[in-house]
């Protein structure tokens, strides 16, 4: 199996995009640039275990999500510290916030937006369907608001999914506990600058108005498949990585899909081949490369690889960096990448600072 070799596995100089490949273990706390050999060329320490990932903005600095105290307990993918890291480490900006999760995004506009858990009000937890009856904890049910701060740390934005969520419409599935509604796992800027929000529980997606909180579109598909890392392309279809996790046994796959979300239409996916050797029941993503290829994060075995618009692998890496078991989980021993980008030499990220380091 491809999980069990480490590090570059495969790489192919004539298709593969050149550039420099980010990752962040889970659970440890170092973000690692890598270039097409493998070789780490740079990296930050981080002052925690990463709140899922970290990404480089177009003025080259990292904006990270690391734990702290406070917020939840034992909910999937806890953040609280949103910090912007210069190039050599320093925090050029930081922000907050105990109940934060899974994703944040640097705005166009220069502004932060991130996703955040608060208990759903009473009334609203009446109204969420499905779901394991009598699994809601004693607090009840958690429900999430997205946040949007300026660079002083003001809020200019926030939306409530208890004001603006369908619950009856947009049901729990069967066999879910009732203790979250109902898991977004991934916020993007759209090119219009509204907000679009993946839903893992329920595999719901939608776009929310900016200008009125209420939904532009939204959808709840199978074929979503408890989806992460949805997007919209430059092209105006949308991707995302369909973990399809609820699919038992031998029949588990995923893949990646790019769609023309408003019909459903299929524009590309990739699959394993065969289809159950691509499967990531967890975390995963996927980014659109510059030069037409797609650099996918297959998560749960740490595995990162480069395909062509035929699907032909011309670049793999799998990440070397394993966490111990610990005595309470053993299941816990494994190195999980939640995301991964590439980062083109000549690209705003990078700016010249690591010529003749590619390869």
């Amino acid at each position: 199996m491809r999980y069990y070799q480490l590090g570059l596995t495969c790489r192919d100089p004539g298709r593969a995009m050149p550039g420099f490949t980010l990752f962040t273990p889970l659970i440890q706390k170092t973000a690692y640039l890598i270039n097409m050999r493998g070789a780490i060329v740079h990296r930050w320490d981080l002052p925690a275990q990463p709140g899922n990932y970290a990404y480089l903005m177009p003025n080259g600095n990292l904006l990270v999500s690391t734990w702290i105290e406070g917020g939840p307990e034992g909910l999937n993918a806890k953040g609280g510290l949103i910090q912007e890291l210069d190039w050599d480490g320093n925090v050029v900006w930081a922000y907050r916030d105990p109940s934060q999760h899974h994703d944040f995004k640097r705005l166009s506009n220069g502004n932060t937006v991130y996703l955040a858990w608060e208990i759903l009000p009473e009334e609203a937890r009446k109204r969420v369907r499905g779901g394991i009856p009598g699994s809601e904890r004693d607090e009840g049910i958690w429900g999430d608001y997205i946040r949007e701060v300026d660079p002083a740390g003001d809020t200019v934005w926030e939306w409530h999914g208890c004001d603006h969520m369908d619950f009856e419409k947009y049901p729990l599935p069967e066999g879910q506990r009732r203790v979250e509604y109902a898991h977004p796992n991934s916020i993007a800027e759209t090119p219009e600058g509204d907000i679009l929000v993946s839903w893992r529980h329920n595999s719901m997606v939608g776009i929310i108005d900016k200008s009125t909180n209420g939904f532009k579109w939204i959808e709840a598909r199978r074929e979503f498949g408890n989806q992460h890392d949805a997007q919209i392309l430059e092209n105006g279809n949308m991707m995302l990585f369909a973990n399809n996790a609820m699919v038992p046994g031998p029949g588990s796959k995923s893949k990646v899909w790019e769609f023309e979300y408003r019909t459903g239409e299929t524009a590309w996916e990739y699959v394993g081949d065969p289809p159950y050797t691509f499967s990531s029941v967890f975390i995963s993503g996927a980014q659109r490369l510059p030069n037409g290829n797609t650099l996918i994060c297959e998560g749960q075995w740490g595995r990162i690889f480069e395909v062509t618009p035929a699907g032909d692998i011309v670049w793999e890496y799998i990440s070397p960096f394993f966490v111990p078991a610990s005595p309470a989980k053993p299941e816990s021993k494994g190195n999980n990448v939640f995301r991964a980008y590439r980062y083109a030499p000549d690209s705003p990220e990078i700016r010249g600072r690591l010529d003749g380091l590619v390869d």
